[in-house]
């Protein structure tokens, strides 16, 4: 399990953390702490001097119901800050979450090095050729529907069943353009419910079968305040709780808001198990 990242090569048989920076004032979270460049470039600092092995960037907020945002304003939003981030920090390794090939192929000429893109390639028909001719690595999500009509869409026969055969249909599409680094995000709380996110959670195993690396979003979600009670703000431990489950079920890379803890979660569990 190794992906090619702006020309080093990255072993994920050792989990890594991957630090969200929300550049939006509407994420569920954190929606506008990072409005503005400078408290976006404090907040990179910090989540890398706790040992984030990648920064994701992202313009477009993909909570449920969510509003649109256009194309320009997501560009106007994370493109200056990918710039200003690799002026001050030239050898972080930054990831563009966007579904729009446009705004990935401009993150890219700033010098992201990855794309998260939480649509597979299917909202935007150039997003996995530009992937290919780049050859970046790249992030699928299984989701339903859009941020904002996904809620109605929780409906399955076989939830783990029709993930699998999402990805198996998607990894099978960038592959065929000769995308090599992979990275499958079963995608939690993105048209799927609370018991249906932990059900997903309990089945991360059988995702080895697609032979590609496993990215766990999880970091204070629905999941966790709904069953505990509170908010967002309140479910750092619970969230770090899922991460050592996550972790158990195959998980190479977690997606968090909090990266110190993700660190030390990996930390322990690597001392658990021996790895």
């Amino acid at each position: 399990m190794t992906i090619c990242c702006r020309g080093e090569l990255l072993d994920l048989s050792q989990p890594r953390v991957m630090g969200i920076l929300n550049c939006t004032p509407d994420s569920f979270f954190d929606g506008g702490s990072f409005w503005d460049p400078y408290l976006a470039m404090r907040q990179a600092e910090a989540m890398l001097a706790a040992g984030a092995d990648f920064i994701d960037v992202g313009g477009y907020s993909s909570r449920p119901g969510a509003a649109d945002v256009g194309e320009e304003e997501e560009l106007r939003r994370v493109v200056p800050v990918i710039e200003g981030l690799l002026v001050e920090f030239p050898g972080a390794r930054i990831s563009v979450d966007t579904f729009r090939s446009r705004v990935a192929r401009e993150a890219l000429d700033a010098g992201a090095a990855m794309v998260n893109d939480i649509s597979a390639g299917l909202r935007d028909q150039n997003m996995l050729p530009l992937v290919a001719q780049r050859q970046v690595p790249y992030v699928m999500m299984h989701m339903k529907g859009t941020p904002q009509t996904m809620a109605r869409e929780t409906h399955y026969d076989d939830l783990v069943g029709e993930v699998l055969h999402y990805f198996s249909e998607r990894l099978a599409a960038a592959r065929a353009l000769g995308i090599t680094d992979c990275i499958v995000d079963p995608g939690f709380g993105f048209a799927k419910t609370r018991e249906q996110n932990f059900r997903l959670l309990r089945s991360l195993n059988e995702f080895q079968t697609l032979r590609a690396p496993l990215l766990a979003g999880l970091s204070r979600k629905s999941m966790v305040y709904k069953t505990l009670g509170g908010g967002p703000g309140d479910a750092l431990n619970g969230t770090t709780a899922l991460h050592m489950l996550a972790l158990e079920g195959g998980a190479q890379l977690l997606r968090v808001h909090d990266v110190k803890e993700a660190v030390e979660c990996i930390r322990l569990w690597e001392a658990f198990t021996g790895a």
